[in-house]
């Protein structure tokens, strides 16, 4: 009996693998030209008031600007439609992007913390008082992003990193207010570049994650939060199902999963209802909305047996 192929899509949109609607072009473009417009006020007065603290959030906010951008630029080629050369089309460049990003703010973050060390060894006078005004329009600037991405945040994991990275970039321009008050209460020099280290430590924090999952997407590695052993056993417990192998499951973009297996049916023929129910379940059960799923009658040597677990 010849090997039966099916290719189900499910027609459902699920969150956590929808895509960002194109309103989300005004959000993009608001929140870029915000944060280089604050970038540059604060590479300014951070030269003139000699305060280490804004320069490391002018180079923190200036990934966010890099981020924002890619993101953008990945939102614009994922609407590209497939092509001859490129049959998924381009939805992968959003995982490209997030990689990318990571490990721009990384390198970012490493030029600031040694700056932030040499300074800490000869502390030099800062005007706290700039700092603080500048800091505090980062509040308004970085909060009024997040509010533009806060509508998305529940609905796409992609605008929901977005949201968040520009929520707790607020929340560190307000460490850096409060810092720059201290200072100018106390006279502590040192205080500036302390502050420096830990906005610092707060974005390898926050990175770090993003390296970590945007490698393991870019690997083809079953994306965080999909429960692989739970859809290997609801495959081999469908009705007339022997074995399950050659199971895979992967990233076709940021927030799009997608799957592949083999299932040994001995004896069963064309089963469309079961075929349209595997994708309903894997679509609203596990996330995966792109499911492919070849039936054998029995296990055949043929495939990637070499490279894939049962």
């Amino acid at each position: 009996m010849p090997n039966e192929h099916t290719h189900s899509h499910s027609s459902h949109t699920h969150a956590g693998h929808g895509h960002a609607p194109a309103t989300f072009d005004r959000a993009f473009a608001i929140g870029i030209a915000l944060n280089t417009a604050f970038v540059i006020a604060e590479v300014v007065y951070g030269l003139a008031a000699h305060s280490l603290a804004l320069l490391a959030d002018a180079g923190h906010n200036l990934s966010d600007v890099l981020g924002l951008a890619l993101a953008w630029g990945a939102v614009w080629l994922g609407r590209k439609p497939a092509t001859a050369a490129f049959t998924y089309g381009f939805r992968r460049s959003s995982i490209l992007a997030s990689l990318a990003n990571a490990v721009v703010l990384l390198v970012a973050v490493g030029g600031i913390a040694w700056e932030a060390v040499q300074r800490l060894a000869s502390p030099s006078p800062v005007d706290s008082s700039t700092v603080a005004w500048v800091a505090a329009a980062g509040i308004a600037v970085n909060g009024v992003t997040a509010w533009l991405f806060a509508r998305g945040s529940k609905g796409d994991l992609n605008i929901r990193g977005a949201f968040l990275h520009m929520a707790s970039d607020a929340a560190i321009s307000a460490g850096v207010v409060v810092a720059a008050l201290v200072t100018l209460r106390t006279g502590w020099r040192w205080l500036d570049p302390s502050v420096s280290l830990v906005i610092a430590a707060l974005i390898i924090a926050g990175t770090w994650g993003l390296l970590r999952e945007s490698v393991r997407l870019a690997l083809d590695g079953v994306p965080t939060g999909i429960d692989q052993a739970g859809v290997a056993r609801y495959l081999a417990a469908l009705p007339g199902v022997a074995q399950v192998h050659d199971l895979h499951i992967w990233s076709m973009s940021t927030t799009e999963v997608a799957l592949t297996a083999h299932l040994v049916r001995p004896g069963a023929g064309l089963d469309d209802a079961l075929h349209s129910q595997i994708a309903h379940d894997l679509d609203h059960h596990f996330g995966i909305a792109h499911v492919t799923i070849q039936c054998e009658a029995a296990h055949s040597e043929h495939g990637c047996q070499r490279l894939c677990a049962a």
